[in-house]
């Protein structure tokens, strides 16, 4: 193996990419191969479908619109190769979400109907569907990388393409957050307070819009921010490399750890099985934990191979520097559980203050969301600090290498939720006996937690990888200038640093505003539906989905423009305006404050859903009590914290860095 690598160092990264397409595409043929159900299972099955792919398109186009004038610039400014690779990492990033969603719409049936025979086939098809989502998003990943830098041996092209898949994360992030948070909480506002519903009840206008929405938000959304992650993280570890040492182990050892970690990331995927317990969070955890002593393992062949022709590395430092990227995913999994699950103490907390009203449930979800940020901020420095002492600012690249080579089984596992969740609704809408509800309703409950702790990941690794990127935005202007410093007593570098920080609250402002409209838009088709159809309530008629479904659609388009340019626009104008000091200040600030407001949002978000969950377990006096309604009121609030401001502060910091690395050359 060791020759292969030294001899033919693209083999290893193509073929685990191609491996990984391979075992999708057998994934999603078993699935297809599954029972569908009954008619009515399949007409909301269907309708789900019709709305997501229907949304995705629409959004393509206003993601094309935006693309092109940006790559003829590129190519006008940067060259035709930079230009290329961002079309290429805008398509590959897009189709990998649209694949992956339209796998998990067709999968949420199949699941339902699988629950009939019990909690095990129900599991299996879950995850074998969010399968396909995560091997997808990192063998498409890979791939691209891989084989762009084989055709064109062009680093700074490279960048082009993570600014690619960082646009097109960013707008899906934004568009299918504000979709189906403002869907979900309109739809919740008048279902469950007004007309006292339960939340997947076929009589409210809104239901085929808010399961619409779980699909392009948490699968599609998700996977198109952890593509961008993924690649812009293993080129930045390439630069940097190529940067520090200027030789070809430092450009091709990323690729060979990203390659490597695929293989146990399918590996992993067998291991999902239910235990005697019939614990279903331990039985994914299972494939996460075998993916991770695969990877464990597997890296110290891979470093040892790469580490002698880098100067100065001591191999069995930077192989430690890998294992500190596995470690710090079982951090942040731990503490995002420990914050999040349903029957954790802060959930607990935030529900017991549900008792006493509204204002107190507020107050207590939102002591948690800030809470929540002390510890993975913790993990992240002590990480950053572990691995630089270790191996200097390489160190730094692989721990976020290392920490996003198991992106494959971690989408996998976030995929199951909005596959479970649509499963549940189905199993709902269609009364499905008890015995089916309690299988969908455990994996959904469960399904909650996974894209909690989804979330809890993207944002550690996006924190690692943003440091990354900062890293190569001083090397890159050494190049052109010699030694340059970001003096703390230079006030261009402290204006940016004011800046910088400003832009992730300015960002996360306009996300929950286009919630809330997308939201009151919502509201009032709903009430007006409930007032005009006569019947609704008494099942008599049916409400016309199709118009709430398009209705959130338009909103989430039209609301997402503003926002996805900020962080676009925001390094060109202190770049060009105030000088490279004042951008290397903005960046810095960016990535401090993003990351605690990307942590508190997604966090004290999940904390507020999951009371909402435990109390309509049955606790404090369960469904329909005052409690309840006053955790429904946090869930409101939670949801486009968790679902749309928090997530998509992932890629915004990303674009700004990406951005900066590419007018670097122009600002000296």
């Amino acid at each position: 193996m060791f020759l292969i690598l030294t001899n033919q160092p693209y083999l290893l990264p193509f073929a685990s990419a191609a491996a990984a397409l391979i075992y999708s595409i057998y994934l999603v043929r078993w699935i297809l191969d599954q029972p569908q159900g009954t008619k009515d299972m399949l007409e909301i099955s269907s309708a789900i479908a019709q709305g997501s792919s229907a949304y995705l398109k629409r959004q393509a186009k206003s993601a094309a619109m935006l693309a092109l004038p940006i790559s003829i610039i590129l190519g006008l400014a940067l060259g035709i190769n930079t230009a290329l690779g961002f079309l290429f990492g805008a398509a590959a990033s897009a189709i990998a979400g649209f694949i992956g969603m339209n796998v998990a719409v067709r999968t949420n049936v199949r699941t339902t109907e699988a629950a009939k025979k019990g909690l095990n086939p129900a599991l299996t098809t879950a995850f074998k569907g969010g399968s396909v989502t995560g091997l997808l998003v990192v063998g498409m990943a890979l791939l691209v990388v891989t084989v762009f830098y084989y055709l064109t041996h062009d680093l700074p092209a490279l960048i082009g393409l993570g600014f690619g898949g960082s646009l097109i994360s960013v707008l899906a992030r934004l568009g299918g957050g504000i979709y189906t948070k403002g869907a979900d909480v309109g739809t919740d506002m008048v279902g469950k307070i007004e007309k006292n519903i339960p939340e997947d009840d076929i009589r409210n206008p809104g239901v085929i819009a808010d399961l619409v929405g779980d699909n392009v938000g948490d699968c599609a959304g998700m996977a198109a921010d952890l593509f961008e992650t993924y690649a812009v993280t293993i080129v930045a570890a390439m630069i940097l490399g190529h940067i520090l040492f200027d030789n070809s182990a430092s450009i091709f050892f990323p690729l060979a750890l990203g390659g490597i970690a695929i293989i146990g990331s399918i590996i992993g995927s067998f291991f999902v099985k239910l235990g005697s317990d019939k614990a279903i969070m331990p039985a994914l955890y299972k494939g996460l934990i075998v993916s991770a002593v695969f990877a464990a393992i597997s890296f110290y062949p891979i470093t040892t191979t790469f580490a002698p022709q880098l100067t100065g590395q001591n191999p069995f430092y930077l192989y430690l520097v890998s294992l500190i990227g596995i470690i710090t995913t079982g951090l942040f999994v731990y503490i995002t559980e420990a914050y999040t699950s349903k029957n954790s103490g802060p959930v607990k907390t935030i529900a017991e203050a549900s008792v006493t009203g509204h204002g107190t449930n507020i107050i207590a979800g939102l002591a948690v969301s800030l809470k929540s940020t002390f510890f993975p901020v913790v993990v992240i420095a002590i990480a950053a600090l572990g691995a630089f002492l270790l191996a200097g600012l390489y160190g730094v690249a692989i721990a976020a290498v290392s920490m996003l080579s198991l992106t494959g089984i971690v989408v996998a596992i976030d995929s199951f939720g909005p596959i479970t969740d649509n499963a549940g609704g189905i199993a709902e809408m269609t009364n499905q006996p008890a015995k089916v509800r309690e299988v969908t309703d455990g994996l959904d409950a469960v399904g909650n937690t996974t894209k909690a702790v989804t979330k809890g990941y993207a944002i550690g690794s996006a924190g690692l990888a943003a440091l990354v990127l900062f890293a190569a935005y001083p090397q890159e202007l050494s190049t052109a200038t010699g030694h340059i410093q970001f003096d703390l007593s230079n006030p261009y570098v402290i204006t940016g640093l004011f800046i910088g920080g400003a832009l992730p609250y300015l960002f996360a402002a306009f996300c929950m505003e286009a919630v809330g409209k997308a939201a009151g838009a919502i509201v009032t088709e709903i009430r007006r539906q409930f007032k005009d159809i006569k019947g609704i309530m008494t099942g008599k008629n049916k409400p016309d989905y199709g118009r709430c479904v398009d209705i959130v659609t338009q909103a989430a388009l039209k609301e997402m423009i503003v926002p996805a340019l900020i962080p676009v626009v925001a390094p060109l104008i202190v770049g060009f305006v105030l000088g490279p000091q004042a951008l290397g200040g903005l960046l810095i600030g960016s990535i401090i404050t993003g990351i605690f407001v990307a942590i508190s949002m997604t966090t004290g978000g999940a904390a507020w859903d999951n009371a909402k969950k435990y109390i309509e377990a049955g606790a404090l006096g369960g469904k329909g009590s005052l409690a309840h309604q006053a955790a429904v009121t946090g869930d409101t609030v939670g949801d486009p914290y968790k679902d749309t401001a928090g997530p998509a502060i992932n890629p915004m910091i990303k674009i700004l860095n990406v951005v900066a690395l590419l007018i670097a050359g122009f600002l000296v």
